[in-house]
């Protein structure tokens, strides 16, 4: 809307004093601007229906004609009023509850219509409203918003106020859309819409009101997101980095497995960004044991190629000590050095490691957090792969970047985020989703069990143990916490080492040295121990074939994103595996999340229905800063509208015309008020 309508104070509409103006302040309505964008979130339908077409229990509009004298109950200071009303040759009876006033005016024969909660067995209605129809009938065959309203401030107030705005200042509404748009989504224009939603007609007017503020408001944060890529992002200064393909084809080649038609699309993708001369700002997201590492280990052998270093930043030490191990055998043939770059390392050990990033005799650093130390320099920085991307900071991510000369990013999720999501908080990001799982990868057998069936889930482990597979057993804390009675690591561990006196039991948690996190995981890894009980420090990224079973102790005490990770570590070798969740029943939320893990094992999946169970905003474990709040989008339901909004933002911010023609003026003012466009990066 364009500045003109926000700069008008509401005082200017008839009937706004300063004290109710600061009521309306409350709310965040300062102008008339935002309370025309002031929505509401759904209608009260007071169209008649008729009784055969209305279920039980249903808020329904019914019209009849007053059938019997009404009767009154008081009862502490309370009043029931009675009446028979004739409806379609039915007798209904209508209660109304403390409207005493209506008494005299409930005479026989009088037309009434009444709305209100219906009781089909008894032919009883609960009145929540009445009109009179040889009265004026206000609401009677309408759709009445619904707002968000507090303080003094009625349903009845807003609903006549915001149609003294619409009556005084409707024709000032300006289209910010482009006729290219409009005509390209069969949209309504604005000012038709902002009317539609506030006081539709019919459920139709209202449905394409919504239909087209939802896609310009979409559109108008994506613009955001692409003019910014297009003012910041893909500006020719990042490295040029020449991808020999027969190079490329023969390092796949050599690999003990086949790539997956979608790694080889997502790799094609990589090594396209990688030859451009603007820097590479990809999200590579996909299902755990998608096969993220080999797509990331090609890139890293194209930079290094290329004549330049790759750093993989991931978060614990556990995975980056793996990684260096499988990049190791991977790129051993070729003479590429990897070095690993953890806090555990000694003085001397690390100082030799970063004197051989400087000089470049180590071509590929694996490491955690301590990559981003102020003393951590590269002779030439060409690639930035970053695991488990949200585990990070923006700031920890932007640091490691800028250690190079806008060096390619990958940024990479095993936590596959829904589409809508990935494109909202990462709008800035490239995506590239793995879909596909390595062939011969078995799907995971999944139950969900109450604790009293831990007898059985122990004769499970042994014979899984007999047969020479392992079994991961998770809890959620460490030790014992007086505040939340969940199985602890320690307790259950000397519970299994006394159960199952036959197998051989490790412990790992969190608070264990890097050494001594290290020494339990290659037992584990080398099958000396049969049970590893750990805490959730596994859950990203920890490989170990031979393992079969994961147990989860008290599952519904973790979100169902977490779940999947878990489950995740099991199921890649060749033997059938299982995951068994230990729950509590009577948690509702639980067991939702239980039925959805049973139900399926697509990442994808169980992230949407996470996003549907938590909502965006909680969706990565903590409020994402950036996550926005769309007045009437929803991002569950919307998705569609978002991916025409982003292609139609990023082909209208590619064009010359648009920076300087007329025709967009209204979309430039739009994006000039936007702090993110001036200030900081959105990394």
């Amino acid at each position: 809307m364009s500045n003109h309508l926000f700069q008008i104070p509401l005082t200017k509409l008839q009937g706004v004093g300063p004290q109710k103006a600061e009521e309306f302040h409350a709310l965040g309505i300062s102008t008339v601007g935002d309370l025309l964008e002031y929505y509401p979130f759904r209608y009260e339908d007071y169209r008649i229906r008729e009784l055969s077409e209305v279920k039980d229990g249903e808020r329904i509009t019914i019209q009849g004609t007053i059938a019997s004298m009404p009767s009154m109950q008081r009862y502490g200071g309370k009043s029931r009023l009675i009446c028979r009303v004739t409806v379609e040759s039915m007798l209904v009876t209508a209660v109304w509850f403390n409207r005493a006033f209506l008494k005299d005016q409930l005479t026989l024969g009088r037309e009434i219509t009444l709305t209100g909660k219906w009781d089909q067995r008894r032919r009883h209605l609960t009145v929540a409203d009445s009109e009179f129809p040889d009265r004026s009938s206000a609401k009677t065959g309408t759709l009445q918003p619904v707002y968000s309203v507090g303080g003094s401030i009625t349903q009845a107030a807003i609903r006549k106020l915001i149609d003294r705005a619409l009556n005084q200042f409707g024709s000032l509404i300006p289209e910010i859309l482009p006729p290219e748009l409009l005509d390209k989504h069969s949209l309504i224009p604005r000012r038709e819409a902002i009317s539609g939603i506030h006081r539709p007609e019919n459920t139709r007017e209202g449905t394409e009101a919504r239909r087209r503020m939802v896609y310009e408001e979409l559109f108008l944060f994506q613009l955001k997101l692409q003019a910014y890529r297009a003012t910041h992002l893909k500006q020719a200064d990042g490295l040029v980095q020449p991808v020999n393909n027969d190079e490329i084809r023969s390092f796949v080649g050599a690999l003990p497995f086949s790539l997956t038609d979608s790694q080889k699309q997502v790799i094609n993708e990589i090594l396209h960004d990688m030859k451009q001369p603007y820097a590479m700002n990809r999200l590579l997201q996909g299902d755990v044991g998608a096969g993220k590492t080999v797509v990331a280990a090609v890139g890293l052998y194209a930079t290094v190629r290329a004549g330049h270093q790759g750093a993989l930043m991931v978060p614990t030490e556990i995975l980056a000590d793996q990684h260096v191990r499988s990049l190791g055998k991977m790129f051993e043939p070729y003479g590429i050095q990897v070095g690993l770059l953890t806090g555990s390392l000694t003085e001397r050990k690390r100082r030799d490691l970063i004197a051989s990033l400087q000089m470049g005799l180590l071509d590929i650093v694996v490491g955690t957090h301590a990559l981003i130390q102020e003393d951590v320099f590269f002779r030439s920085l060409g690639l930035v792969v970053t695991d488990e991307q949200h585990r990070f900071g923006v700031n920890q991510r932007s640091i490691l970047r800028r250690k190079g000369m806008n060096p390619d990013v990958l940024t990479m999720t095993a936590t596959p985020i829904p589409r809508t999501l990935a494109i909202t908080v990462f709008g800035d990001l490239d995506v590239s989703t793995l879909r596909e799982r390595p062939k011969g990868r078995k799907p995971i057998k999944t139950y969900s069990v109450k604790h009293q069936m831990m007898d059985r889930v122990l004769g499970f482990i042994r014979k899984e143990a007999e047969q020479g597979r392992q079994t991961f057993f998770i809890c959620p804390l460490i030790e014992e916490s007086e505040k939340i009675d969940v199985q602890n690591a320690i307790d259950l561990h000397i519970q299994l080492t006394q159960a199952l006196p036959e197998l051989s039991i490790g412990l790992l948690h969190g608070r264990m040295t890097a050494g001594e996190k290290e020494a339990t995981m290659a037992l584990f890894a080398a099958g000396k121990t049969n049970v590893l009980v750990s805490t959730t420090v596994i859950e990203v990224g920890v490989d170990v074939p031979n393992a079969t079973l994961m147990i989860v102790m008290d599952a519904d005490r973790f979100g169902l994103s977490q779940l999947h990770q878990l489950r995740g570590r099991v199921g890649r070798g060749e033997h059938q595996s299982f995951c068994i969740l230990i729950a509590d029943p009577k948690s509702e939320n639980g067991q939702e999340r239980m039925k959805a893990m049973t139900e399926t094992d697509d990442g994808f999946e169980i992230s949407r229905r996470d996003l549907e169970i938590r909502g965006p905003g909680e969706f990565f474990g903590t409020k994402q800063s950036g996550m926005p709040e769309f007045r009437l989008a929803n991002l569950v339901n919307d998705f569609e509208v978002l991916e025409q909004a982003r292609d139609d933002a990023a082909a209208l911010t590619a064009m010359e015309q648009f920076w300087s023609s007329p025709t967009y003026a209204e979309l430039r003012e739009n994006l000039a008020r936007d702090a993110n466009l001036n200030g900081e990066p959105l990394d």
